[in-house]
């Protein structure tokens, strides 16, 4: 099955670096999504960024909770993701901690994609079975 909609990035804190060095920071940063479309709900994500002194290259590992529904199940799990941007080539997986999802969502899998559209908008697709 895939799920389809758009999410917002609704806060964003930054932590104090965890290093900072030849143009290189390490940083924790949490944040909060709203989800809308096929996932309805909030998430709660918490990353860990690496940044360089090339604007387009930087790399984050993140994991993130996910509450609400999917096609109407209600439910939480949790996502890993491991995301790469090298010279502005951008790649993630992002996919389900296995048995991390609770209530109607039980035994769900899957990754999900995420499209970031020149306005900004940030859209997902994410493919599951449950």
């Amino acid at each position: 099955m895939t799920a389809k909609g758009t999410f917002d990035i609704t806060v964003w804190t930054p932590q104090p670096p965890v290093h900072e060095g030849d143009g290189v920071t390490i940083q924790l940063v949490t944040l909060n999504k709203t989800w809308r479309g096929d996932l309805t709900g909030s998430s709660v994500v918490t990353m860990l960024t690496a940044t360089t002194p090339v604007e387009d290259s930087r790399s984050y590992v993140a994991m993130e909770r996910f509450e609400g529904t999917l096609h109407g199940r209600s439910g939480s799990f949790v996502v890993q993701h491991d995301g790469v941007s090298d010279a502005g080539a951008q790649s993630a997986l992002i996919r389900v901690v296995p048995e991390s999802a609770t209530g109607e969502l039980r035994g769900l899998r899957g990754e999900i994609g995420i499209t970031i559209a020149p306005d900004g908008t940030h859209s997902y697709s994410f493919d599951h079975t449950l």
